[in-house]
């Protein structure tokens, strides 16, 4: 993974037509600099006028995006992924596999955890960084053994009294005919429920997509995090716009009408905390939003080191009856 700015074509990502102008002035900033290197010219002023004006352009496009612009940023093809939080944020990892049931699912991540001296459990939804990875991982859609396979970590977790951290990152869970035939909805329903029942810390951050019953199956937490330009909903915009519509173009409205971005479920208290992103979103300084991302981890983990098991649970379950209680209260959307 790139540690500073990425190359203007690897910026790219369908959907992300808002960044035209941005990529523009990559573009001719990559030539200027290439021409510094291959010339003895001066033309230093010239770099630093078109940095300052690319700076400028990041800026003023990131200030106001639309939801639908929100999640195209979230599902940029060069934002960090959980292989890349575990292999820059995390001091070491052993990788647990299997639901010892069916089969392991290589789009739910599991392993025991180490960062600056706090251990914990860390779950997460798998994308995959190239081609062959993500149609290994089905794109981070989990089937139910790897739902099953969460919930005996979680388990496991709860045994060693060690306090569980969960990266969201799917469209959703697997939806496939053989994927039901194996009790997907009953999958997520108990680690829903086993969830609620845990007396261990848990964190959940959406640092992706959050889509539907797929998050919700590792996404019970006693403090939920969510990046930036991150989204959480029930069902995505394609979807809704399908349903409700039955017209593609409807997407943004629907995506609008979701309330699915950072800034809204914030209100709504869905949210506990929005991580800040680098300006221009996390695929263009990969590092710096895990690192944002480590330092709200540590400081969550350490608040809720303090508190019993019990209260723990009881303060989690009080915390979803209150969103219950927000959201059924909430007027619909138009």
């Amino acid at each position: 993974m790139s540690k500073g700015k990425q190359n203007p074509a690897e910026a790219t990502s369908p959907g992300m037509g808002f960044e035209r102008p941005i990529r523009e002035i990559e573009v001719q900033l990559e030539e200027l600099e290439n021409l510094s290197l291959r010339t003895n010219l001066d033309i230093s002023g010239e770099v630093e006028a078109l940095r300052r004006r690319l700076a400028g352009a990041i800026e003023e496009t990131y200030a106001d995006l639309s939801a639908w612009e929100r999640v195209n940023v979230a599902r940029h093809q060069g934002r960090p992924v959980a292989s890349d939080y575990i292999e820059h944020m995390l001091d070491e990892f052993i990788e647990l596999h299997g639901d010892k049931v069916y089969g392991d699912d290589p789009a739910m991540v599991t392993g025991l955890a180490t960062m600056e001296g706090r251990r914990f459990m860390l779950l997460g939804h798998r994308k995959g960084k190239t081609v062959s990875e993500r149609l290994a991982c089905n794109f981070g859609c989990a089937h139910p053994e790897g739902y099953r396979k969460a919930l005996r970590k979680m388990q496991l977790a709860q045994h060693l009294r060690l306090p569980i951290v969960a990266l969201i990152n799917t469209p959703g869970a697997y939806p496939g005919i053989g994927a039901e035939e194996r009790g997907q909805a009953a999958a997520i329903a108990e680690n829903i429920l086993a969830m609620f029942q845990l007396t261990v810390p848990v964190v959940v951050v959406v640092i992706g997509e959050g889509g539907s019953g797929g998050a919700l199956g590792i996404g019970v937490g006693d403090r939920v995090l969510m990046l930036e330009h991150a989204y959480y909903s029930v069902i995505s915009p394609e979807g809704c716009a399908a349903i409700l519509w039955k017209d593609g173009e409807r997407t943004p409205d629907a995506a609008e009408a979701l309330r699915l971005t950072a800034g809204d479920l914030s209100k709504l208290k869905v949210v506990d905390e929005i991580v800040r992103e680098p300006q221009g979103g996390a695929h263009r300084a990969p590092t710096m939003a895990i690192a944002q991302v480590k330092q709200a981890l540590l400081r969550h983990l350490d608040e809720l080191a303090a508190l019993g098991g019990e209260e723990l649970r009881r303060v989690r379950r009080q915390r979803y009856r209150q969103v219950a209680s927000i959201l059924g209260r909430f007027p619909e959307s138009p």
